[in-house]
């Protein structure tokens, strides 16, 4: 298999283990087949921006890389930015050598959706002024009658 560069596909002839899906939360990636715990799921793709570059950017696809580099994933072609924010995640981000890769954190069963936390900064400034709309906060929340 050749060296990867960003913004390839992780294996080019494996048929992709989730699709893009409406739920609560908007769109989302959803498991077509079952996912096993510690699986690469998708690889969240983009250019590498300055940290400079990104704060002048703003926006809600950048995902810090490092204390210098930060991955714009808005592109079309980044199918990774359609994972939801859950706090009570099926999947985590993984950083090795600058690129970011989706990871199971446990089995995850056809038809669930795939998700990871966010976390704290991302969290405070996108998802808390508007309330948090992730699965498990929904059930949590009371019914609107």
């Amino acid at each position: 298999m050749k060296k990867i560069t960003t913004g390839e596909l992780i294996n080019k002839s494996a048929s992709p283990c989730f699709r893009v899906a409406r739920g609560l939360s908007g769109l989302g990636l959803v498991a077509t087949r079952d996912i096993t715990r510690g699986q690469t799921i998708v690889e969240y793709i983009g250019p590498l921006l300055s940290r400079t570059e990104a704060d002048d950017k703003g926006g809600r696809y950048l995902f810090d890389v490092n204390s210098r580099w930060t991955m714009d994933g808005s592109g079309r072609t980044n199918v990774a930015r359609y994972v939801n924010h859950s706090c009570r995640p099926n999947a985590e981000a993984v950083i090795k050598n600058r690129r970011i890769f989706i990871t199971a954190l446990k089995k995850i069963k056809p038809g669930e959706e795939i998700c990871y936390d966010y976390g704290k900064e991302y969290f405070d400034e996108f998802i808390e002024p508007h309330g948090c709309h992730c699965a498990s906060c929904q059930k949590k929340s009371p019914k609107r009658v």
